[in-house]
């Protein structure tokens, strides 16, 4: 199969073209063989984990495989300890340097005196402005000259991520965003990772199948969607944290909250 030349065309016209060539390729792949493809198309790729149980099969594939994709978290000050204790289990099992991006205490201090230090239970507004100093600040720096996001992203964790593609345009970060394990249930991650003894966030057995920053994250209800945990206090079923919307990166929740 010819292989889309992404990194020369990724500034033209044609780059959501580019994306769905790509995302075509890599749905005839198995998961070494998405990220070793897009390990060998030139270009920075980066992977953003965030120590989830995809995100570890995933980490675990580029460790064992040793491809050349920067690994790294965004560490925002209110992570689960046990979130951040398997940050460093996990480099020790696979060899590979997680690196760390955090917000900065400016930016952190300026949110606080408009909402409260906990104000993103006070409003979408305000929670949305969390999470653009906590994550979307943060995340614009581990993406700096990158050619590729690589994501844990799955079609099965909410109605929102259903039509999740293997690979798309992002125009927001002008990059191509690839999902590979997009057509991973579950059951299929959990096997996986019971097969390949990889490490994984024991929050998962304590009812909690999708983790962020403490506060906002309660374990889920028996028959409750993957993601029911995450900022369950908003009604809208369709609530992210931004860095998987489009526009999010451009548009703050707020204009006391810099971009950086």
């Amino acid at each position: 199969m010819e292989i889309p030349d992404v990194t020369m065309t990724i500034n033209s016209a044609n780059a959501s073209a580019d994306a769905a060539s790509l995302d075509a390729t890599l749905a005839g792949l198995d998961l070494s063989g998405r990220l070793s493809f897009i390990a060998g198309l030139g270009g920075r790729a980066v992977f953003t984990t965030s120590l989830g149980i995809e995100d570890q099969v995933i980490t675990a594939a580029i460790g064992t495989h040793r491809l050349p994709i920067d690994v790294v978290t965004l560490e925002t000050g209110r992570l689960f300890k046990e979130t951040v204790d398997l940050i460093d289990e996990t480099e020790e099992r696979f060899g590979i340097e997680i690196r760390r991006f955090r917000p900065e205490q400016d930016d952190i201090d300026t949110y606080a005196e408009k909402y409260g230090l906990n104000g993103f239970y006070e409003s979408v507004e305000a929670r949305h402005a969390c999470c653009h100093v906590r994550k979307l600040i943060p995340l614009g720096k581990a993406l700096e000259g990158a050619a590729f996001w690589i994501t844990g992203l799955r079609r099965g964790q909410s109605g929102n991520r259903a039509t999740t593609p293997f690979a798309e345009f992002d125009s927001d970060r002008n990059l191509i965003k690839i999902n590979p394990l997009a057509d991973w249930d579950i059951d299929l991650i959990r096997a996986h990772v019971a097969q390949e003894n990889i490490p994984v966030n024991p929050l998962h057995q304590r009812g909690y199948p999708s983790i962020g920053c403490e506060p906002c994250t309660r374990a889920i209800k028996p028959g409750e969607p993957e993601r029911a945990g995450r900022w369950w206090w908003e009604n809208d079923e369709k609530r992210e944290c931004g860095l998987h919307v489009a526009g999010a990166e451009q548009t703050p929740a707020t204009s006391a909250i810099p971009q950086r």
